[in-house]
């Protein structure tokens, strides 16, 4: 295992939070049932807006993304609006793909000022110190998706799926997210214990170097779990079922539920 990328220090002012979210899936499993997610989410960021310092997404946001040279996948839009009037006040926000949104490529950063990050990273935040990303092959086992997620990370397939039509590939795209969704939704609403992979890279990790917090999305479970001594494991759950979020005061990073 390598030391993982640290980013800058970021300063947590007094008063000010730090916020997390992941998996909105936004897209799924209907449109009816999406639009009104995406509604929540944007009522969510208008009311954190209020006293964030950050906002980090990790992941997930939507069902299937796929970035055309000339277009983008059709909908969402109230909520890439809202994203660009809080990065247009000067709220810094960064972007994780998922293994769902994983063909992000510059149109959140050129057009929202948005960076978009793709491998998990450790930055200090206040006076703790975080390990932060999607959480999708990470730990042992899980192979077959490793080995996949080599192939659509390749600049060749990525190139091949650009030379389909966006009616055809987007379609296509959105029936494969959904069948994979259900064939492993039954495993998100159990806990392994020390069988999570996750915690399981976070244990080892933690070997290396010590982090206060792990934060991941990808579960689809809210979790907080002991890694080690004075460390622990945050899964941030996800919208479809949960809404919940993580909520970090400079002190404690806790799991809340978005119910408005």
């Amino acid at each position: 295992m390598k030391h993982p990328l640290t980013l800058p220090d970021l300063a947590l002012p007094p008063g000010k939070r730090v916020y997390f979210a992941s998996d909105f899936h936004l897209g799924a499993p209907d449109a009816a049932s999406s639009l009104a997610r995406e509604r929540r989410i944007v009522r969510w960021l208008d009311e954190v807006a209020k006293d964030a310092a950050a906002i980090y997404l990790l992941g997930d946001l939507f069902d299937f993304w796929f970035e055309y040279k000339h277009a983008i996948p059709r909908g969402f839009s109230r909520l890439q609006g809202k994203l660009a009037e809080l990065t247009d006040a000067g709220l810094p926000i960064t972007i994780f793909t998922g293994n769902h949104d994983m063909w992000m490529f510059g149109y959140f950063t050129q057009e929202m000022g948005i960076p978009v990050l793709r491998h998990e990273v450790s930055q200090r935040i206040g006076n703790q110190f975080f390990h932060i990303g999607h959480g999708d092959g990470l730990g042992p086992k899980d192979y077959s998706y490793k080995a996949l997620k080599r192939v659509f990370t390749s600049s060749l397939a990525q190139w091949l799926f650009a030379r389909l039509h966006p009616n055809f590939g987007i379609g296509i795209a959105n029936k494969w997210s959904r069948r994979s969704r259900m064939q492993s939704g039954k495993d998100d609403t159990k806990y392994f214990g020390d069988e999570e992979w996750l915690l399981q890279y976070c244990r080892e990790l933690e070997t290396l170097v010590h982090h206060d917090y792990y934060v991941f999305g990808h579960r689809h479970l809210p979790l907080d779990v002991a890694v080690g001594p004075g460390s622990r494991y945050i899964n941030l759950g996800e919208w479809v079922n949960y809404c919940s979020y993580g909520v970090y005061d400079g002190n404690e990073l806790a799991l809340r539920h978005f119910e408005q």
